[in-house]
């Protein structure tokens, strides 16, 4: 059988934050007024090809029978603390849309010079009681493609170095469900007959993170019984390709988890 290496994937393309730091802010004191509530953000990342009109959207509110005299949100970028107020939020709740041209204009970048895997960080700073503070609630955007289901479908080329395979697989999109994909062929490039399957993946269509099912692929897999893969990785919006890490068992065994790359042929 064959050898694999457990692995560990930590991915974090979007980070929303609630709590108090306790490294000294240049901006001034945190949450000393009430803290805004960030929710249902989606889309959460701008689009890299079409970043003139890409947005990103979310609400904010207030705990019930809070009050604030203001709150504006500010803007950032890759790092820099060099904030610049983007707007003024006056009701609450509120649905606030960003376009990615306005937050760039604002900060003072130029379109054609932000690049994938760069980051738009948005704060709320609020005023209560006369004291205006910078809230630990923010939001980091990343600059990333938007998510394409023709891209992500199609013939792929697997590779694995762990579980000593490779060739050519194919993923399928759930017609009622474009972030739900299906991949055959796992178990048939190993001279195996795939005779359950397929495996089912999960796009997050928030962070393009990747959950898969634990599915059985293949009764028999050389005199071990259904064999089973399951696991987490990452969709890379822009070229189509998975990084996987699928823990393989069957009946009798556990193969710990192994790393395979899906890529476009």
């Amino acid at each position: 059988m064959k050898k694999n290496n457990s692995l560990i994937l930590i991915f974090t393309l979007i980070l929303i934050v609630f709590g108090c730091e306790e490294i000294k802010d240049p901006a001034g004191q945190r949450d000393v007024a009430p803290i805004p509530i960030i929710s249902n953000i989606n889309p959460a990342i701008f689009d890299s090809k079409d970043l003139e009109n890409s947005y990103i959207e979310f609400e904010v509110n207030l705990a019930a029978g809070i009050q604030v005299e203001k709150a504006v949100i500010e803007g950032s970028f890759n790092g820099n603390l060099q904030r610049t107020e983007i707007g003024e939020i006056s009701t609450f709740p509120s649905t606030i849309r960003i376009y990615s041209s306005v937050a760039a204009g604002k900060i003072g970048i130029v379109l054609d010079d932000i690049h994938n895997g760069e980051v738009f960080t948005f704060e709320l700073v609020t005023t209560y009681n006369g004291l205006t503070t910078r809230s630990s609630a923010a939001i980091n955007v990343p600059v990333a493609c938007a998510y394409d289901v023709n891209l992500a479908t199609g013939s792929y080329h697997s590779v694995s170095a762990d579980w000593a395979s490779e060739g050519d697989i194919t993923i399928t999109a759930d017609p009622a469900d474009q972030y739900t994909l299906y991949v055959t062929g796992l178990e048939e490039m190993e001279g195996l007959v795939e005779d359950v399957g397929p495996l089912v993946m999960h796009i997050n269509p928030i962070d393009y993170s990747v959950i898969a099912d634990k599915s059985v692929l293949a009764s028999d897999a050389w005199g071990f019984h259904n064999i089973a893969y399951s696991g987490n990785g990452t969709y890379s919006s822009c070229d189509g390709s998975f990084i996987m890490y699928f823990e393989i068992t069957t009946d009798e065994a556990n193969f710990g988890t192994n790393a395979f790359t899906f890529t476009r042929n």
